[in-house]
């Protein structure tokens, strides 16, 4: 985590707001007790623009630094898209959003853990290369990836998104790449609109992206069956040397931007089958970078249910 993320200031009637890393911060330190002797707190540092150049282009880049700077000026928010808005405080909390997830990667890469959680904000899966869109400014378990691959030494990487909304940005960096496998849960024609099942790579690409659109109120035990099997296809294809999980907590039950019916104890059990699976071909490593969910007390109880399970620690 870096205390930047939380300045990133969309107003309190947007989704998004700032009261979504407190509400995790607070669930997770009425667990202290059980987790202190288990997790590594670290604060993150920045991306650096070098390393968002892996992922995004130079002319993006700059649109979001002018965007920080121009709200500064004004002291009032600005626009990127309807639903994508930027403060003075915005640049730096992306920076240090896409530096949480880097530094998640650089923990389990060197040994200084076996599995991370980045809690990252703003979000990162829908955005692309060039467009910031969904609330979304940088794409951070994206750029964790190509810098994995770049400064780790990874070349194979598997990255699992279970946010109701497609991650439609992290696909479109992939789409055509042997090398990195992007599977995705999430609501059929749902926002963004993108996730089809016939959506599944070009080029060298071809099959290294498996979309699981699910039907709205899908029970858990749906859900879960579904999961279980494309998880075990995806590893087996991928062959993963690094996993991430790109991890919304909109698929909760009771959320206001979601649809499904999951509980905090299915997070738990989902991240315990991906660690399992990744223990064989991926050494367990395993990165969980936080996406959406915009019920604030449940996130907290679904990232507190995530990180007992990294922690090994039960539900």
């Amino acid at each position: 985590m870096h205390g930047d993320c939380g300045l990133h200031d969309t107003g309190w009637g947007h989704p998004e707001h700032q009261g979504r890393l407190p509400a995790i911060v607070n669930a997770l330190y009425r667990e202290t007790p059980a987790l202190l002797d288990h997790i590594l707190q670290h604060e993150a540092r920045h991306a650096s623009e070098a390393q968002l150049l892996r992922v995004h282009t130079r002319d993006h880049i700059a649109t979001v630094k002018a965007a920080a700077a121009e709200a500064a000026r004004t002291g009032t928010v600005v626009r990127l898209e309807a639903d994508t808005v930027m403060s003075a405080a915005s640049w730096d909390a992306a920076l240090a959003g896409a530096g949480c997830a880097i530094d998640a990667v650089a923990l389990v890469m060197t040994g200084r853990a076996h599995t991370a959680l980045a809690l990252c904000r703003p979000p990162g899966h829908h955005a692309s290369p060039g467009r910031a869109m969904g609330f979304c400014l940088f794409n951070n378990a994206a750029i964790a990836a190509r810098v994995a691959q770049a400064e780790h030494d990874v070349e194979r990487v598997l990255i699992i998104d279970w946010d109701v909304h497609h991650g439609n940005g992290t696909q479109d960096v992939f789409y055509g790449d042997p090398h990195v496998f992007y599977l995705s849960f999430h609501i059929d024609a749902h926002y963004p609109g993108t996730g089809a099942a016939y959506e599944t790579g070009v080029g060298a690409g071809i099959g290294t992206t498996l979309n699981v659109p699910l039907r709205a109120g899908t029970p858990a035990a749906e859900y879960r069956a579904s999961f279980s099997a494309a998880v075990r296809s995806a590893f087996a294809e991928a062959r993963p040397d690094l996993v991430v999980i790109s991890a919304g907590y909109d698929c909760l039950t009771g959320d206001p931007l979601g649809g499904l019916m999951l509980e905090p104890e299915d997070m738990h059990a989902m991240t315990r089958e991906v660690m399992e699976s990744a223990e064989e071909s991926a050494a367990g490593r395993v990165v969980v970078v936080l996406e959406g969910g915009y019920a604030p007390a449940r996130v907290g109880a679904g990232v507190v249910a995530t990180l007992r399970a990294l922690a090994g620690l039960e539900r």
